[in-house]
């Protein structure tokens, strides 16, 4: 019923408006703009000064923009935000991030293992926020939540009852995800520190992990669009920021619905420290301009701003200018001392973080639906060919850590105006989804095109597995404008009542909003392939 409830909510706008949105709204003030500048060049600007600064950031620091917007006013520049994941920010800085100024993840972890050749000068923590469950304030009551200290041990024996099931970002492309599946190894080795390898090697471990991650409801490789999925949809929990958690549980009053409640589980708690560091390509101006803005961010002014997020400035409680943010009904303890768990060695996170995406999290089921339209003759098939196997070999599919996980279903759906075949791995080995790959990389292109009639097939063969088992998703890729219309699709989600989101990727001349009005409905999102179609891929698959 909620979810019918929520699909004549969605079919009423899409009647009002004519079109749905996607994506989260965009902050503006001064001279920045949100979502994109006029060229297209970053996620979000801020400025019209000489000198332009040009970050690479976590998703998280979008709540931030309106103060941006203000730095960048005060002190005359002009501020370019890029929004990617911790490991692309990693991956990024090992490559020599040419195209970045200065570096702002989550944590320093992704500084320290991404700054291989030593270009991070002048780090600093922004802010401090800890990783927490938020879950829906009368499940935590009922659960026993809101008595007392819990445990990641109490959240496991939850989900094991099957009595709450919850939101997570990926732990290989998220740092909200890492931290908190992190926290979750050391809880249940019973440990605040010091994890070895060998410690990964425990089979009672894995099997609680695996019992733990079996509870993810939905996934995400964002920490904001997560919080705005939740917004949206009706899920009992989610693992976020404490930051986002306020900011949800604000518009959550504010529209008359039932907060989140606050969990700090005590044996796993980590933190994120914000840290925001110079990129060193020596620019001495560049370095002047970069210093200028640091400090304008850890000014007393700009701090007590950022504390008014939601976020921390110091480990040990918060100013009384801004108690009222961090309301204690919600569960928010401003008294706890933050004593976060100890990250572990880089290769020691590495390896936990390759259990995680081959063994321990929930398996998905993933239906590529494929556009082999005529249009995408020549340089379009080429480039979907080289996506795909970036996913589907597994020796690419390891460097972005996209590996298959075991018991994955990966299903292809070549599509043009009508559906071509169905084509799918016989298992999630390496041989299965080479040879899954080559049929990929065999079918010719023709024809017309028809996004929802394939979309619908996705649906239906969804329809024969037990979803709670896996982490689902169909994943649309298209270069065109769809012949077929909207209702083709709705009619079959309506039916099979499948909470299911689809993940679209635009590329060549694809019509925007018919792949919009699916994210939307769905719970998906739309990813950007024009310019380069194999990041679009992976970065979609850092949602499921």
């Amino acid at each position: 019923m909620k979810r019918m409830r929520w699909l004549a909510a969605v079919l009423c706008f899409c009647l009002l408006a004519g079109t749905f949105g996607c994506g989260r709204s965009g902050t503006t003030g001064g001279n920045g703009t949100a979502g994109g500048n006029e060229t297209g060049d970053a996620d979000f600007t801020a400025g019209s000064g000489e000198d332009t600064i040009r970050i690479l950031s976590g998703s998280e620091n979008q709540e931030l923009e309106e103060i941006l917007v203000r730095c960048a006013d005060d002190l005359d520049i002009r501020i370019e935000m890029d929004y990617k994941g911790s490991i692309d920010i990693m991956r990024e800085l090992q490559s020599g991030a040419t195209e970045y100024d200065a570096v702002w993840p989550a944590s320093s972890i992704w500084l320290s293992m991404g700054d291989e050749q030593h270009l991070v000068k002048h780090a600093a923590s922004i802010s401090l926020t800890p990783v927490v469950f938020g879950i829906r304030q009368s499940l935590a009551e009922d659960l026993g939540f809101t008595q007392g200290d819990v445990s990641v041990r109490d959240i496991l024996a939850a989900i094991r009852d099957g009595k709450m099931s919850f939101c997570m970002t990926s732990a290989t492309q998220s740092n909200s995800g890492a931290s908190a599946y992190i926290g979750f190894l050391y809880a249940l080795l019973g440990k605040q520190e010091g994890m070895t390898a060998a410690d990964l090697d425990n089979e009672e471990l894995t099997a609680q992990v695996q019992e733990l991650l079996g509870g993810v409801e939905r996934s995400s490789g964002s920490s904001d669009w997560l919080k705005e999925l939740f917004l949206e949809r009706d899920y009992d929990a989610m693992v976020n920021y404490e930051c986002l958690i306020i900011d949800a549980d604000r518009q959550l009053e504010a529209e008359g619905r039932e907060p989140l409640y606050v969990v700090y589980p005590y044996d796993g708690l980590s933190l994120a420290d914000s840290p925001l560091g110079y990129v060193d390509h020596q620019d001495e101006r560049k370095e002047e301009v970069f210093l200028a803005l640091q400090e304008h961010l850890l000014s007393q002014e700009i701090q007590t701003r950022i504390e008014a997020t939601g976020r921390r400035i110091t480990a040990n409680g918060v100013s009384a200018e801004n108690r009222d943010v961090f309301n204690e009904s919600w569960g928010i303890d401003t008294e706890r001392i933050l004593s976060p768990i100890q990250m572990p060695e880089a290769d020691v996170l590495m390896k936990a973080l390759s259990l995680y995406q081959t063994s321990l999290k929930k398996p998905s089921l993933n239906l590529y639906c494929l556009d082999y339209s005529g249009s995408m003759y020549g340089e379009g098939h080429e480039q979907l060919t080289e996506a795909m196997s970036q996913i589907l070999l597994q020796q690419n599919a390891e460097a972005n850590f996209l590996q298959a996980t075991e018991g994955d279903v990966n299903i292809v759906i070549p599509f043009n105006d009508h559906v071509l075949d169905v084509l799918q791995a016989s298992d999630s080995s390496d041989a299965a989804l080479e040879e899954l790959y080559r049929q990929v990389e065999g079918y010719q292109t023709g024809g017309g095109t028809d996004i929802y009639v394939a979309a619908a097939q996705a649906l239906e063969l969804a329809e024969g597995y037990d979803l709670s088992r896996y982490t689902p998703a169909v994943i649309l890729m298209t270069d065109g404008q769809s012949e077929d219309h909207l209702n083709t699709f709705v009619s079959e989600y309506e039916s099979l009542g499948l909470d299911i989101p689809v993940f679209s990727i635009t590329f060549g001349d694809a019509d925007p909003s018919q792949l919009q009005q699916l994210a939307e409905l769905t719970g998906g999102r739309v990813f950007d392939g024009t310019e380069d179609l194999t990041e679009a891929f992976r970065s979609v698959k850092g949602y499921n």
